[in-house]
C-alpha cells in the first residue's frame, strides 16, 4: 500500500479523517478546518451525492449553518417562513400556528430548500476550507492503537489519523467495522416525495391529516419550487415499479384539494419521484470505539415528522468540533463527553418523531401532536 496521507505527530497539527460527505460530514469538515485542524474527507459517491428532493431546515439547523459560514447562501437559495398550516384533505385551512424560532429571533423558523442546493453550498464550503477531498473512495480497513488509526482505502492508499469520524449515513460500513451492531429499523410508514413548481398560494408548509394517507404535505423550497410528500403505510419496495412512481403518487394525491390540484398535475416524471421508508435507530452506550466516532445519521435516525434530521446531524458536527478544538488530548473521556452531551437531545427528537408515527399508525384521534411538537421545539431553542 502507498501511504500518501500526512502523518500525525506528537505536538503537531492533529489530523482527522471524515468518512462521508453528506450534511454532517461536510459541516464537520468545515468546522474543524476553522479550528485549525487538518482534515481528509472521503466520499463513496463520485458525484458527491448532489441530488435529492427537498429539505426542511429549522432554526436550530440554520444556527449551525451560520457558524459554518454558509447562512447567506442558504438564505439566498431557500424559502424562509414562520408558520405551519393544518388543512382538511380538501385544502380548507383549519389552523395556522407560528413556528418556534429554534435558532433565535434573528433567523427564520424554517427555510425550505432543494437538498441538492444545500449539498452544493456545503461542498463549496469544504473546498474553500482547504480540506483534502477524495471522491469515489471508501475505507476498506481500520486498525487502531492508543495513539491513532491506520486506514486502508479502496484506491490502494493508506494513512494514519489521530481520529476517524464516521459520517457515512444510515447504513454505515464504518459503524459495522468497529463492531457496532445497531441498524435502522422500519417504523411502518413509507413516504412519496417529489419536487414540483410552487403554486403562488404556497408560502409555508401545510399538512393535511386524513384521506388515503396519514399525511399530505408540501414545503416551499424557492421562489418557483416546492417539494411535496405523501405518507402512507409501508410497502414492500420490491412490489413498486419505478416507471410507475409518478402515476402512483398522482393516484394517492387525487383526494387532496387546494394547492394539491396544481401539484398533482405537475407530477409527470417518475424519475423525479422518490419512495422510501421511515426508520429509527439510536446507538446507545457511546458513539465511539477507541479513536473512531460517529456523527449524524450514522449514530441516529428518525422519521421526518419533526423535520429535525438535518438539524440533529449539524448539531452533532458542531458539538464534536467544539470539543476537539478545545482540548489537545482526544481521549476516551472527551469522546464520551460528546455522547453524553448529545444523546438526551437526540433521544428527545427520535422518541418524539416515532411517537407521532405510532399515534397515526394506531389511529389515535386525540393525540396531542401540537403539544409534543411545542415541548420539543422549546428544548431545541436552547443551545446544543
Amino acid at each position: 500500500m502507498t501511504d500518501t496521507r500526512p502523518q500525525p505527530s506528537a505536538g503537531g497539527t492533529p489530523i482527522v479523517l471524515v468518512v462521508g460527505g453528506g450534511t454532517a460530514g461536510n459541516g464537520l469538515t468545515v468546522l474543524l478546518r476553522k479550528a485549525g485542524i487538518d482534515v481528509d474527507l472521503v466520499e463513496a459517491k463520485a458525484d458527491w451525492n448532489v441530488h435529492g428532493s427537498g429539505i426542511t431546515t429549522q432554526g436550530n439547523a440554520l444556527r449551525v449553518l451560520r457558524q459554518i459560514g454558509v447562512w447567506e447562501e442558504v438564505e439566498k437559495h431557500g424559502f424562509g417562513f414562520d408558520a405551519l398550516g393544518i388543512t382538511a384533505p380538501d385544502g380548507t385551512v383549519l389552523h395556522v400556528d407560528a413556528h418556534h424560532r429554534t435558532g433565535g429571533p434573528d433567523l427564520p423558523a424554517v427555510v425550505g430548500m432543494q437538498r441538492a442546493d444545500l449539498q452544493r453550498i456545503l461542498i463549496d464550503a469544504v473546498r474553500r476550507s482547504g480540506a483534502r477531498v477524495r471522491l469515489g473512495t471508501t475505507v476498506q480497513q481500520l486498525e487502531q492503537d492508543a495513539a491513532g488509526v491506520d486506514v486502508t482505502f479502496s484506491d490502494g492508499t493508506s494513512g494514519r489519523y489521530d481520529l476517524v469520524v464516521a459520517a457515512d449515513g444510515l447504513h454505515s460500513a464504518t459503524r459495522a467495522m468497529i463492531g457496532m451492531s445497531e441498524r435502522p429499523e422500519p417504523v411502518g410508514m413509507g413516504i412519496w416525495r417529489v419536487c414540483a413548481p410552487r403554486p403562488t398560494s404556497v408560502e409555508r408548509t401545510d399538512l393535511a391529516y386524513g384521506g388515503p394517507c396519514y399525511i399530505a404535505g408540501y414545503c416551499p423550497t424557492g421562489p418557483d419550487s416546492l417539494y411535496a410528500y405523501l405518507v402512507e403505510p409501508q410497502r414492500d419496495r420490491a412490489s413498486l415499479v419505478p416507471d410507475a412512481y409518478a402515476e402512483e403518487m398522482r393516484r394517492l394525491a387525487e383526494p387532496y384539494g387546494g394547492a394539491w390540484d396544481e401539484i398533482r398535475a405537475s407530477i409527470t416524471d417518475p424519475k423525479k419521484v422518490n419512495y422510501t421508508v421511515f426508520t429509527r435507530h439510536l446507538v446507545e452506550g457511546s458513539w465511539h470505539r477507541g479513536r473512531v466516532v460517529l456523527v449524524g445519521d450514522t449514530a441516529h435516525s428518525c422519521p421526518p415528522t419533526l423535520a429535525q434530521g438535518a438539524a440533529m446531524s449539524l448539531e452533532d458536527a458542531l458539538v464534536l468540533a467544539e470539543l476537539l478544538a478545545g482540548q489537545d488530548d482526544w481521549n476516551d473521556e472527551l469522546l464520551t463527553a460528546y455522547y453524553e452531551r448529545r444523546v438526551p437531545r437526540v433521544r428527545l427528537v427520535v422518541d418524539g418523531a416515532v411517537q407521532i408515527c405510532r399515534w397515526q399508525l394506531d389511529g389515535v384521534r386525540d393525540a396531542d401532536v401540537p403539544g409534543l411538537i411545542g415541548r420539543t421545539m422549546t428544548v431545541l431553542t436552547e443551545l446544543p
